[in-house]
């Protein structure tokens, strides 16, 4: 007897349940009914479509109607919606052409997908530039309206998942201004979070502004002002909803199959629902996660592919049991390929699973062949050894490498058999110790005891209970990036020159740029009787952590200052440097190099494989003086060009001038206000108004406890571990500020408030506007704002954002230098 198979859904699931059941059983009835235009499409392409990437929209469409009819004999429904199941009696209810008809079956599958979670915003109903991103229609909708408004500038995507990065970059790259929203922390809930501030980064190099813990709350003037919870408004031409999705399973619900709380159909390992001869497939099902067990969706097109494939085995007798998920996932952002598998740090928290992080910033391929560029990678182990999960970003080989890792995750390996697998080796493609095999040597090295680690996230409290860190790292890579605070600093090359300058009573917290140095040093202090810790990944993977987005929005030109005008010096043609490969410090080690053989005036033109060479080229030539004309993304890769500093001129007699020996001093006031007191406060206000109004140049740069003094009053926002405790414990604002002595709980500051306005002093606020107003230059140290959690949002208005640089390259300039 011929059994009739009818499938609800197409696309992946539906489509693949079909083709596979017909290449088992050329016997059976097979009919598809889809609600929707079309049968398969390739959803993952929709962004690129819209972007103009992929410029025939037939090239989205998978398989037509027409060819599932004809080479598979399978009847197809498209436009056609199962309104009711009737499982009792085995029927079906469709509506199509405006009219219900009614079918039996043998045997259903549900494979209707999900759709995109929109909230009842108050004033969507109003908007008609808001769009979601899920199917064909979709991507139509947004491309007629691009095409009637052709003065749209403004881009709001609103939800940092796959969807919504991807629809970001295409958007940027049809020319606009593009904004972000997420109501989390972070971009990609698939990565952690220090993992995930690399994208953070890198979206705002490329010019994305990136609104970070900021939630979505309604919308107003026809959809183009998005309102925020904050009380902020922003304007949009169009808006992007890519909040995630929600099961299509009402369907499922009336008619009595059992789902989980998020509404996901619950199946067992052959597809089975709760009810007989009713089975389902793809993003509508829950599935076990093959690291912690829990049940949880996944909408991702392989998945789901494999399940229907793998249901139609069952369906025609061949064992084949749907198996748990490892979520392997990767994307492409602007330059960047951003890859993972398996559990994140959160879910092993959540799960009470015990683990080790590993982080490691090794390169593409062999770093003499042109071309290679950093992977940023973690990968999470096991009290065994067993790999838990694996994240990388980079440009280059990323994908390969999660692939690897997930092929041996699934199959049990240990991470230190990594150091084992055999890695396609040429220059052009890996190196001889491959990313891959480094993660082995590092699992290797933790299973044998051979070094201890800490985490990013430690460093701060360590810090605060004035720990000691060494920091290994040369005189070069010191200037780009300062030591942490209270670091002893000594170069690794001399370490074992420098052991008596050492305690051994007390542990050691070593670190370099990346991990590797500060874990020879550790072998060579461990056999020195020193009890030592290697911060794992190094100083990149810290300050990647300690990245504020809110002070870095985009800039697409980083400058250190103006550039030297070229009348002033004799210029050579632009000189071409290649530090594509290195990894830091090489890139700025290199730059040195070819500067010191450079005459004055002349410029060189860098190229760099690691986007931390952004950040990096900008203090470097602020702290050696040399200027930054241009520093940029261009694809793949940092450019920047830098020219030489002009020399001192040098009189006849050929002794200095005196403006070589004193160069560019003037009368002026430049302060570092440290302490956060009201009344020191009060005096250095005082000291900066005076010179202000004599004509003087003043520059006040706030660092630590200082910082209170320009914080505003009234700003609260959601923190998290040492920022949140740095938030309770600081005064916000002038208001709040304790006296050095006689403070008594705020008696005295308010006895001194009193007394001002008895003797018509102005309150320190005032004082604060009137300095700005008489042109006092505040700026806010921001790696104190960074090692604190301060924001710039929380800053009062009109104060600029900068380092140690900047401060001192007004303080070289000026004849009086106070520290407060």
């Amino acid at each position: 007897m011929t059994e009739k198979y009818v499938i609800i859904g197409g696309v992946a699931g539906g489509a693949s349940v079909a083709t596979r059941l017909r290449r088992l059983n050329e016997d059976a009835q097979i009919v598809i009914y889809e609600a929707g235009p079309y049968i398969s499409f390739a959803n993952c392409g929709l962004p690129y479509y819209i972007g103009k990437k992929i410029t025939e929209r037939q090239n989205l469409l998978v398989e037509s109607v027409a060819d599932l009819q004809q080479d598979f004999q399978i009847e197809v429904h498209v436009n056609s919606e199962v309104v009711k199941i009737d499982p009792q009696n085995k029927q079906l209810t469709i509506k199509e052409n405006s009219r219900n008809t009614q079918t039996n079956y043998d045997k259903l599958i549900l494979s209707p997908g999900a759709k995109p979670i929109i909230p009842t915003f108050p004033g969507l109903n109003m908007a008609d530039n808001v769009f979601t991103v899920r199917n064909i229609p979709d991507v139509d909708r947004i491309k007629k309206y691009l095409e009637q408004q052709p003065k749209a500038q403004h881009a709001c995507i609103v939800g940092g998942g796959f969807i919504g990065l991807e629809m970001a970059e295409n958007l940027h790259d049809l020319g606009m201004n593009v904004t972000l929203i997420e109501a989390r922390s972070q971009v990609m809930p698939n990565l952690d979070f220090e993992m995930a501030q690399f994208v953070h980064q890198h979206l705002q190099a490329n010019g994305v502004k990136l609104l970070l813990n900021t939630k979505l709350t309604g919308f107003a003037a026809g959809g183009k002002q998005l309102l925020l919870a904050e009380g902020q408004q922003l304007k949009a031409d169009i808006v992007i909803l890519a909040l995630g999705i929600k099961p299509n399973s009402q369907l499922a619900k009336a008619a009595g199959i059992k789902t989980d709380q998020r509404g996901f159909i619950t199946v067992d390992e052959h597809f089975q629902t709760s009810l007989p001869s009713i089975y389902a497939i793809g993003d509508v099902i829950a599935v076990k996660n093959a690291v912690t067990s829990q049940l949880g969706s996944i909408a991702l097109a392989g998945p789901a592919n494999r399940q229907g494939r793998y249901l139609a085995d069952q369906l025609q007798g061949i064992d084949h049991p749907n198996p748990a998920v490892w979520g392997t996932a990767v994307a492409k952002i602007f330059a960047l390929t951003v890859a993972a598998t398996g559990a994140t740090e959160r879910q092993l928290q959540a799960s009470k699973i015990p683990f080790q992080a590993l982080h490691l910033h090794p390169n593409s391929h062999a770093g003499y062949y042109p071309g290679a560029a950093p992977i940023e990678m973690k990968v999470l182990i096991g009290v065994k050894g067993e790999i838990l999960g694996a994240q990388a970003v980079g440009t280059n080989g990323v994908d390969k490498r999660i692939d690897v890792i997930a092929t041996a995750a699934k199959f049990g390996a240990h991470a230190s058999q990594l150091a084992d697998i055999e890695i396609a080796y040429a220059p052009p493609y890996a190196s001889a110790k491959d990313p891959v095999n480094y993660v082995g040597y590092l699992a290797n090295n933790l299973q044998q005891k051979l070094v201890k680690t800490i985490q990013w996230h430690q460093v701060d409290p360590l810090l605060r209970q004035q720990a000691v860190f060494l920091d290994v790292r040369t005189p070069d890579e010191l200037l780009a990036e300062t030591p942490l605070p209270g670091a002893i600093t000594i170069e690794r090359s001399q370490i074992r020159n420098n052991l008596a300058k050492l305690p051994k009573n007390k542990p050691l917290y070593v670190y370099c740029s990346v991990g590797l140095r500060g874990y020879n040093v550790c072998r060579i202090l461990q056999q020195h009787g020193f009890d030592v810790y290697n911060l794992d990944g190094g100083l990149k993977t810290y300050q990647t952590g300690k990245y504020d987005p809110t002070i870095h929005q985009p800039q697409r030109n980083l400058t250190a200052k103006k550039p030297i005008d070229p009348s002033k010096a004799k210029m050579a043609e632009t000189i071409e440097l290649d530090a594509c490969g290195l990894q830091c410090p090489g890139p700025i080690l290199k730059v040195k190099e070819q500067m010191s053989r450079l005459s004055a005036g002349q410029k060189l033109r860098v190229t760099a494989s690691d986007f931390g060479f952004y950040q990096d080229i900008v203090a470097w030539a602020a702290a050696t003086k040399n200027t930054l004309d241009k520093n940029e993304i261009k694809g793949n890769q940092v450019v920047a060009v830098l020219q030489k500093k002009v020399a001192a001129k040098v009189e006849n007699s050929g002794k200095p001038t005196k403006s070589m020996v004193e160069p560019n001093i003037q009368q002026g006031t430049t302060m570092v206000v440290f302490d956060g007191d009201f009344d020191k406060a009060i005096a250095s206000l005082i000291i900066a108004q005076g010179a202000a109004a004599m004509g003087q140049p003043v520059t006040m740069f706030f660092t630590f406890w200082g910082l209170s003094i320009i914080r505003k009053p009234d700003v609260k926002l959601a923190k998290q571990g040492a920022a949140k405790l740095f938030d309770q414990m600081l005064p916000r604002g002038t208001a709040k500020l304790n006296l050095s002595k006689m403070n008594f709980g705020g008696i005295g500051r308010n006895l001194m408030k009193k007394i001002m306005r008895n003797n018509q002093v102005d309150q320190l606020e005032i004082m604060l506007k009137k300095a700005q107003q008489a042109g006092v230059k505040m700026v806010a140290c921001t790696m104190s704002m960074n090692l604190m959690g301060i924001t710039a949002a929380e800053l009062i208005d009109n104060v600029e954002l900068g380092g140690v640089a900047t401060y001192l390259g007004d303080a070289s300039q000026r004849n009086t230098n106070l520290f407060i």
